[in-house]
Formats: C-alpha cells, structure tokens, sequence
C-alpha cells in the first residue's frame, strides 16, 4: 500500500504555539477595544443554509462559496437530466443545501432576524471566528482565515461610523501598526452613475473600481468596457474619480458635479457630517476621502470604509460599510446597519514583517522548575501553586533528566527565568532564579522571586 503524503489543503494553515501566541495578542487587543465600546460577543454556526448565503455577495461571491454535500447519498436526490446535462450550477442545488460561511456579516443578518425579539437596539455586537472563501490562494489571501467583525444594527445615527472610525484608530494605536484610514459612500458612487447615464450598471461599475489598487485603471476601463459602459460614459468617470484636492474641495466640486442627483448629494452630506465629527476630535490615525473605494459586496448602501498599512504591501487589513437593509432579505425590513471587519491574518502578516509582537508574551511559561530529582521535585511541587496563584505562569519539567535537555526545553520554549533548586536551596529555603537572557543567577526567597517577575 502507497504511503499516504502528509498536509493540509491549499490556502489554510497550521498554527504553531508560538505563532498561536501572537495571534492571541491581535485577538485580545481587538476584543479589548470592541468591549470598550460596548460591544457584546456573539457566534454563529461554520455553515449556513445555502438559501441563506446565495445572492448576498454578487456573481463573484457565490462562485467563492465552499459548498457542502448533502449527508447519505447525496446524489439520490440529483435528476437524471441533471447529471447528464453536466451542470454544475444546477446540480449543486441538488445536491447541496449547505455552505461554509463567507462572511460573518450575512450570518450576523440572519440572526439579528431570527432573535430580533430577544435583542435589545440598537444591537452591538462583535464576533470573531473563521470564515471560507473558495479563492486562488496567493500571498495574504487564503481560503481559510479569521475576520473579526464589530456591527452595531437598528440605529441610522452616523455617530456609528464615527465610532467605528474611534474603534479602527484605538486598535491599531493599540497594535502599533501605521494605519490610512478610507472613506467612502456608495451613494456618492450611485450619484456618480447617475452622472454619467448608467445608474442601472451601478453594481457593475463599482466591482470594477474596487480592483483600480490591483489591477490599475487602464485593466478596470477595460473591463468597464466589457459591461457595456459607453465610451463617453468613462470619459465622464475617469476625471472624476482621478479628483484631487483636500476632502473640503473634493465636496464642494462633486456638488457641483452632482448637483442633479438626490442620491449623490445625500451621500455627500452624510461623508461630510463623518468628517466634521472626526475633525473634532483626536484621532491619530490619517482618514482619506478617496473616491475609488466602491468595496465589491452589493449590501453596502452608505459608507464604506478601508484600511490599509502604511509600512507594508498587502492590501486591505480592515474594511467593511453601512448597509439599510440587509436583515430585510430575511423577512425584517427597514434596519439599518453599519460595521467593519478586522482581517487578523493579514494584520498578523503586517506586524511579523515589522517586527510588531512585544517580546515578553503572557500566554508562555515565566518560569521553569528544574527537575534535579524525587526528594527535590516534590519540594518544587509545593512552590508552584504560590507561583501560579501569583499570577505567574509557571511549570516543572516532567522527567529527572540531564539538567542540558531541560535547559534545551527550556530555551525552544523561550522561558524568560529557570527556577533550581537542590539540597542547598532546600536547606535555606531559598531558591536560585536564572535569568535565560542574561544567565544571571540568584539566590532569593520565594517572595522575593514573585516580587521580581511580577
């Protein structure tokens, strides 16, 4: 029999402790701020009906979507015609009711409807677990990955976006990561469709403009152009979208320009409003009006948001919008929502290529007890709880071994302090502590052992 080759799939990942360490410290500085500000946790299931994901993220998305199997035999219920006609799209409806979810947001929707009489609004919410995407993996883009999204749903207040603004800036203050924050507003880009005659390809024109960061505007009039947009309509967008200026003069020439569209100028006020609460208070992180951010997903109605590292090369850590409706696909019309998503892989990528991560991290062992011994490992095992109760994360190594293996432990582990104690220390009831970094030793009680890591 052929041995079978060890691995993973494509676009997912294995995370080892020391990796897991960091990715903890993104986490937890991100749950620390959504709490800050009121947010509650919630989590939805890894899959979700098919009915409940198809046609919330465009063509694009549904092609993205991991697809699971019916349970038995699933092709039981697939029609001969089907089968023999070799369509996948049909045949998946026959033979698939679930799928791995693609976002939190949609599952967020569907739960916000399902428990509506039990939750109290507006509802604030974050969440932080994996979610699927059936892409072509690539550097900072993987199949599998965490989002962690924070949503407040049932206020049309723009205090939110402001809050959300608050929230991007104290996490990455926090991360000691070189943020830009984006800003846009979708109706901003529907008055612009408006403007040049193609209101009704509105959808098709923002997909193109979300890829102008990767494939530049040459690729994205071209594929303009195969949507069948008017030549003379692209020549209308292309100055448009290239406006420069400050956010206060880009306002005032897109008044201008759209000035016959009710949509547009009501997306020009809300874009204004945000950015006159920003400019009163202090938020350290830079917000852009950039008129090119359209983010592809066709649920955003106001304004969307993007942010991208200034020190690094890797596209979008952070991105979401307002959507008006999205709750009402499931049967609850008329609330209104607005979050962003945190893209913790790419954060982590971000901050592990400038060397980000604090050094001394809590979630490994402080100190280690040396194992000289029964007589002696005994002694050890009643100074552990003291150490733990202390706050310190502490253990002993498991096996009277030779005191190099225990110090190769010990150094693979990047254990910062080694605790030895033979019949010398056991006599003053004292305890030598060293120091892995410096390779200082010294002889101290347990106090005063507590009192130095602490």
């Amino acid at each position: 029999m052929a041995k079978q080759k060890q691995g993973i799939p494509a676009g997912t990942r294995d995370f080892s402790p020391a990796v897991m360490v960091k990715r903890n410290f993104i986490f937890d500085t991100i749950k620390s701020v959504f709490k800050l500000y009121g947010y509650m946790p919630i989590e939805t299931p890894a899959m979700e009906k098919l009915s409940t994901l198809l046609g919330k993220y465009g063509d694009e998305g549904d092609k993205l979507l991991f697809k699971i199997l019916n349970s038995g035999d699933f092709l039981a219920k697939a029609k001969e015609e089907t089968l023999n006609e070799k369509n996948s799209t049909r045949l998946t409806s026959q033979i698939s009711e679930k799928g791995l979810r693609y976002d939190l947001t949609v599952p967020f929707a569907r739960f916000v409807v399902q428990y509506r009489n039990d939750l109290a609004f507006p509802f604030k919410r974050y969440q932080i677990q994996p979610v699927w995407r059936a892409d072509r993996p690539q550097k900072g883009r993987y199949r599998e990955f965490y989002q962690c999204d924070v949503d407040v749903v049932g206020s049309n207040s723009l205090l939110n976006e402001l809050e959300l603004i608050q929230i991007i800036d104290e996490v990455f203050n926090r991360l000691n990561v070189n943020t830009i924050i984006k800003l846009n507003n979708r109706k901003i880009l529907s008055g612009i469709a408006e403007y040049i005659g193609q209101a009704d390809k509105i959808i098709d024109i923002t997909v193109a403009i979300d890829k102008l960061d990767k494939i530049g505007m040459e690729k994205v009039i071209e594929e303009l152009k195969t949507k069948n947009i008017t030549e003379e309509a692209i020549e209308k967008l292309n100055p448009v979208l290239t406006l420069e200026g400050s956010t206060v003069e880009k306002i005032e020439t897109l008044r201008t320009v759209l000035q016959t569209s009710e949509i547009g100028l009501k997306g020009l006020d809300e874009i204004e409003t945000v950015f006159n609460y920003v400019s009163e208070l202090n938020i350290e992180t830079e917000v852009e009006f950039d008129l090119t951010l359209a983010r592809g997903l066709n649920y955003y109605t106001g304004a969307i948001f993007e942010v991208k590292a200034k020190d690094a090369e890797i596209g979008s850590i952070c991105g979401g919008g307002r959507y008006d409706d999205l709750t009402g696909i499931f049967g609850l019309k008329d609330v209104s929502g607005v979050g962003v998503s945190f893209g913790a892989d790419r954060i982590y990528d971000v901050m592990n290529l400038l060397e980000l991560f604090p050094e001394n991290q809590e979630e490994t062992t402080t100190l280690m007890f040396v194992n000289f011994g029964k007589k002696e490992e005994n002694y050890c095992l009643k100074l552990l709880p003291e150490i733990r109760k202390a706050g310190i994360n502490a253990e002993i190594f498991p096996d009277q071994v030779k005191m190099k293996k225990q110090m190769t432990y010990a150094n693979k582990k990047a254990i910062p302090f080694v605790a030895l104690v033979g019949e010398k220390e056991m006599s003053a009831s004292k305890i030598t502590l060293k120091n892995m970094q410096t390779g200082q030793q010294e002889l101290l009680t347990l106090s005063e052992i507590v009192s130095k890591i602490s």
